[in-house]
């Protein structure tokens, strides 16, 4: 099978051709794809060496599927025209996961509305993807109908350039390159992409949307707040939610522990819950700090946690391609 990276050389495709060796997915033949000015280098794959290539050499390879992660504007120009050439994109970015005509998938919750003629399939936000994993299972027993979300991002989520930025500041270089406006060592910046007319971020709103297409459920209320701070990667979330319905602790943490992708990390004797540090290189969501809201009723309280450029990107995005292979949709 042959399989396109598009933007094989940033974080997140680096990433993504990290996750198919060590998930063995059937790659034959590896195309890359990055900007012209990346066109001819060489990158490794399964002690392989593979040059990168214009993406019109990687439409005419026909690879069956192109993992897409060169951002949005890339993704709109580029991705329709690899549909049209009959190849099953899997795109990253948010260009099209509120397209009413494109699937936006989790494969432990909804990879069931996939059909052979999606040809351009959504990768939801890195923060939405975590959040989900752990909700909807409960959401399945108890029904929620509000969220409140804090999150608390890693640097890489924004980029290489944050992620220079943030060690540039650690050694006391000031002259660097910037990918936000204020120092982020030692200091956590409470916007995540672009402000809207309503007072919330984009990052915000995605994670107001995107839950609801991903648990097909539009009645649920979800207002988000979301903080990048200095850590290099995964995200964590503080996630209070109110169900309709009663529910008892224990039962919560049994069917956390038995849902898919889902690992409780919930000790309070030994001090034990979710973090950045345990969660990264894993592909799975870890949930903790497991308590009731005693404010309200029907309301619980949760620390979610999860590496964002695993499951929060490239994991899931190649779970969507094996769920497509396994089903033989492509």
């Amino acid at each position: 099978m042959k399989v396109a990276v598009v933007g094989a050389t940033g974080l997140v495709g680096s990433k993504m051709l990290q996750v198919l060796e060590e998930r063995d997915f059937p790659v034959s033949e590896l195309l890359p794809v990055a900007s012209e000015r990346s066109i001819g280098k060489e990158i490794e794959f399964r002690q392989k060496k593979y040059k990168v290539v214009f993406y019109e050499d990687a439409i005419a390879a026909k690879p069956a599927i192109a993992l897409f992660s060169a951002g949005g504007e890339t993704s709109l120009e580029l991705a329709p025209k690899f549909a049209e050439a009959g190849i099953t994109v899997i795109d990253n970015s948010s260009a099209w996961r509120m397209d009413a005509t494109k699937k936006l998938v989790v494969p432990e919750i909804n990879a069931d509305v996939l059909t052979p003629e999606d040809k351009i399939v959504a990768n939801p936000n890195c923060s939405t993807i975590q959040m989900v994993v752990a909700l909807n299972p409960l959401h399945k027993k108890y029904k929620i109908n509000r969220i409140v979300v804090s999150t608390y991002q890693s640097v890489s989520g924004t980029g290489k350039k944050a992620v220079d930025q943030l060690f540039n500041e650690r050694k006391g270089v000031s002259d660097g390159p910037m990918a936000y406006k204020y120092q982020i060592d030692l200091n956590a910046i409470p916007q995540i992409d672009v402000f809207l007319e309503n007072g919330y971020t984009k990052e915000e709103m995605k994670m107001v949307n995107e839950t609801k297409k991903i648990m097909r459920d539009d009645n649920i209320l979800v207002t988000a707040t979301t903080v990048r701070i200095p850590v290099i990667g995964g995200h964590s979330e503080s996630v209070n939610v109110e169900f309709d319905n009663e529910f008892d602790i224990k039962e919560v943490i049994e069917i956390l522990r038995g849902a898919p992708g889902v690992i409780v990390q919930d000790d309070l004797v030994k001090q034990m819950y979710p973090m950045p540090l345990w969660a990264h290189e894993k592909d799975e969501v870890f949930v903790g700090r497991i308590r009731r809201d005693e404010t309200r009723p029907n309301t619980l309280n949760l620390w979610i946690v999860s590496d964002n450029l695993r499951k929060g990107a490239a994991t899931n995005a190649i779970q969507i391609a094996e769920y497509l292979l396994k089903q033989d949709l492509l």
